[in-house]
């Protein structure tokens, strides 16, 4: 049986996020897939996840033997979301651009799943497992671009997911999800659509390819 570890991160309903409605297409198509598995959803922004504390920083650092009893108390949260990852067959992360970057309830997600010696570090415990991010935003920060160089959404989820933790990452990259509703980009609304179109079609192609490949 297959699991799949859902993350949401967008402050909007399914009916006004681009990346929820793109990871709810890829996670139709991996159900159509893994008819007896399980997905577990995570949704932060209506049950994030606590932020780092001095006490949650340093009891990975400590030996257990030498927790204090706060250090161990804020250790025994963060370990059963770093479980949920290593039980995953693949994962699933909606990260939409906010300000330039990934919502701050996803990076405090990523701060308590991150703990070197388990699952980052030389032997990570999740090493090759599969996650798809969505990385909607509502202009563009292609290569070639003007805002090119602000682009620190797939720059720093490749390296935290990819290089600290081991997985193999892959994006889908709703853009100009804001054309529809600002008027000085009505002449990008052609390509919005497009690009939205695409999403779509590469989340189903994705959640299929991985189907396939887990059940060879």
């Amino acid at each position: 049986m297959t699991t799949l570890l859902h993350i949401d991160s967008s402050v909007f309903p399914a009916s006004a996020s681009a990346s929820r409605a793109v990871a709810r297409t890829f996670r139709q198509a991996w159900e159509e897939q893994h008819p007896e598995g399980t997905v577990i959803h995570r949704d932060l922004a209506t049950d994030p996840v606590p932020h780092l504390t001095a006490d949650s920083h340093l009891a990975a650092l400590t030996d257990p033997a030498e927790h204090t009893p706060e250090q161990a108390a804020v250790l025994a949260r963060r370990l059963p979301l770093i479980e949920e990852i290593e039980r995953a067959d693949a994962l699933l992360i909606g990260a939409p651009m906010y300000n330039f970057t990934i919502p701050s309830t996803l990076k405090a997600w990523l701060d308590n799943v991150i703990l070197v010696g388990r699952t980052a570090g030389d032997a990570p415990s999740a090493k090759g497992t599969p996650v798809t991010v969505v990385a909607s935003r509502g202009g563009s920060y292609a290569p070639g671009t003007p805002r090119e160089g602000y682009e620190y959404v797939q720059n720093y989820l490749r390296a935290v997911l990819g290089d600290m933790m081991g997985l193999d990452v892959d994006f889908i990259v709703p853009e100009l999800t804001m054309a529809p509703r600002v008027p000085a980009m009505a002449d990008l609304v052609p390509l919005f659509e497009s690009s939205r179109e695409r999403a779509h079609l590469d989340a189903t192609a994705r959640a299929r390819a991985l189907g396939h490949r887990q059940a060879a």
